[in-house]
């Protein structure tokens, strides 16, 4: 296996790596809520990419986790209520 005779001077390593630099990455706004976005990403807080909608976001869970929460109360309050009735006609 090549082994290297002499270690690369810095000098020589960084003028290898000054070449690299980073390009600024690109933004686009989302059609839908005009949101900053990457572009060929779906928009993370609307949800949509090329105006279709193709996520679920987390304003949405909340507000059905929301909702599930409280059919699941009302239906405990329906059960307790329906066993207090049973309990008094006994």
């Amino acid at each position: 296996m090549p082994v290297p005779k002499r270690k690369r001077s810095h000098a020589r390593k960084s003028k290898r790596n000054a070449n690299k630099g980073f390009a600024p990455k690109a933004f686009t706004q989302c059609p839908n809520c005009k949101e900053v976005t990457l572009p060929h990403q779906a928009c993370k807080k609307c949800g949509h990419y090329k105006g279709v909608k193709v996520l679920v976001t987390k304003e949405e869970r909340s507000l059905t986790r929301g909702k599930t929460r409280k059919a699941k109360a009302e239906r405990q309050k329906a059960m307790q209520a329906a066993q207090e009735q049973m309990q008094e006609k006994e």
